[in-house]
């Protein structure tokens, strides 16, 4: 299964390293506009 996230700030990688637990053989791709993303919790 696939799992597409649109937004890389804090509560995008929220949502997808959740998503990532709860499922391990999910496939998880974060969509976001610019280079950054957020990698703090």
């Amino acid at each position: 299964m696939k799992f597409v996230v649109i937004g890389g700030d804090a509560a995008g990688m929220s949502a997808a390293s959740r998503a990532k637990r709860n499922s391990p053989d999910l496939q998880v791709t974060v969509l976001e506009q610019t280079g950054d993303v957020s990698y703090s919790a």
